[in-house]
């Protein structure tokens, strides 16, 4: 779903904010009344509209010149939903009532539990479903964005040697504290001037749907669109309905000059690797985040990845070639048609997790990205619906519980 340039103008008047002048109309008088304050009208449009389109909140922040972060825009509209909340597995396995879980209450594996059991403190808890600080920099993922050289989302031991020997200037054999804190400097408080947008590429990026989809995607418990799409390498097509039953589906969504995305691709290839043999996984490709012809990333050209957005669908299916062969997911990759079919319908753009349980329905969906892509949420939520599973538990009892 393409919308017009002039949308963006035509919402600006209805909402009462400037609007930039076009070639048939003159400037805006001098002494013409103030518009009200942006805040105000985000404020009046979220009390008297409860249900509307997420992309209208978006819209507003960005006239609002409201920085992107996880609490504004429709940033903070969209959340994630799931069947398998702390709620859900408090009231399965908290049999002594004590708030917590402890090894002996959990049926599953040693290593599920201790995935599950993220503080590593041997007991589930709330905490440990609790993923709001998880998109915040730490000392790890500063590291991994200065090993991670290719943008492949894997670190390995040659860019950890190579690392090694440029820290290492004075080649003494070791690093001292001194060397890495000149190796690894206190990140930026925001994004580079270079890659900070201005209003104008923010509202065609969102109306192009290169920021996210105008869409809120399928919601819990509803069920999933079917689609046929084929695999980046065009010699197979696939069909979502005929994936489903045996094994719960993971979809994920994603493109090439999405950085947050193509961080997380070694998570996603350790998740299948982990769980592949019980569960189904299968990528969606979708139109770019950060084309060069539009919100361009410099971090993007440091690693080589420098595309502008594909016209017809054999030039995405190139491109879709070109981060198969960079990501190395390991299981199939499926290309979007160009009229963004799939994407749209799923509210894949930039990136999107979906869990889909053995009837078809939506057991999880993570909040949009890119503060939303947190794959360990994701592999939480199929932990349990694989217990469920071995413990005889079916898809629709899950439903019905989280309603």
């Amino acid at each position: 779903m393409r919308k017009s340039p002039w949308i963006a103008a035509a919402l600006a008047v209805c909402l009462g904010l400037e609007a930039p002048a076009t070639a048939d109309e003159p400037a805006k008088p001098q002494n013409a009344p103030p518009a009200p304050p942006t805040e105000d009208v985000g404020r009046a449009l979220r009390e008297a509209w409860p249900d509307r389109p997420e992309w209208l909140d978006m819209y507003t922040a960005i006239i609002n010149d409201e920085p992107m972060g996880p609490t504004n825009g429709w940033f903070r509209t969209s959340k994630t939903q799931t069947r398998y909340d702390w709620d859900a597995a408090k009231a399965k396995y908290d049999r002594d009532g004590d708030g917590r879980v402890g090894r002996s209450e959990y049926p599953g594996t040693d290593d599920d539990f201790g995935r599950l059991d993220r503080d590593r403190d041997g007991s589930l808890t709330e905490a440990d479903f609790d993923f709001s600080r998880d998109y915040a920099p730490s000392p790890g993922s500063i590291l991994f964005s200065r090993l991670d050289r290719n943008g492949d989302g894997k670190v390995t031991q040659p860019e950890i040697e190579t690392f090694f020997q440029k820290a290492d200037s004075d080649g003494a054999g070791f690093l001292s504290r001194l060397d890495l804190e000149r190796a690894l400097p206190a990140p930026a408080p925001s994004m580079s001037p270079a890659d900070r947008p201005t209003k104008e590429q923010l509202i065609r990026g969102l109306f192009r749907q290169e920021i996210g989809s105008l869409q809120s995607g399928p919601d819990l418990n509803d069920s999933a669109p079917d689609f046929t799409l084929k695999t980046n390498d065009g010699e197979a097509e696939v069909t979502l309905s005929k994936l489903i039953g045996p094994k719960p589906v993971v979809l994920i969504f994603g493109n090439f000059t999405c950085g947050p995305f193509r961080s997380q691709a070694g998570n996603f290839e350790k998740l299948h690797r982990r769980y592949g043999d019980r569960a189904t996984f299968v990528m969606v490709y979708v139109r770019e985040a950060h084309p060069t012809d539009g919100w361009r990333m410099r971090s993007n050209d440091d690693v080589g990845v420098s595309e502008s957005q594909p016209q017809t669908y054999d030039q995405r299916a190139e491109v879709a070639q070109r981060c198969g062969e960079l990501l190395g997911l390991g299981f199939p990759m499926l290309v979007d048609t160009i009229d963004d079919a799939v994407g749209a319908r799923y509210s894949g753009m930039p990136g999107r997790f979906y869990l889909i349980d053995q009837q078809g329905r939506i057991a999880f969906k993570n909040a949009r990205g890119p503060f939303g892509f947190k794959p360990a949420e994701l592999e939480q939520s199929l932990i349990l619906m694989l217990q469920d599973a071995a413990e005889g538990r079916s898809p629709q009892t899950a439903a019905q519980a989280a309603e």
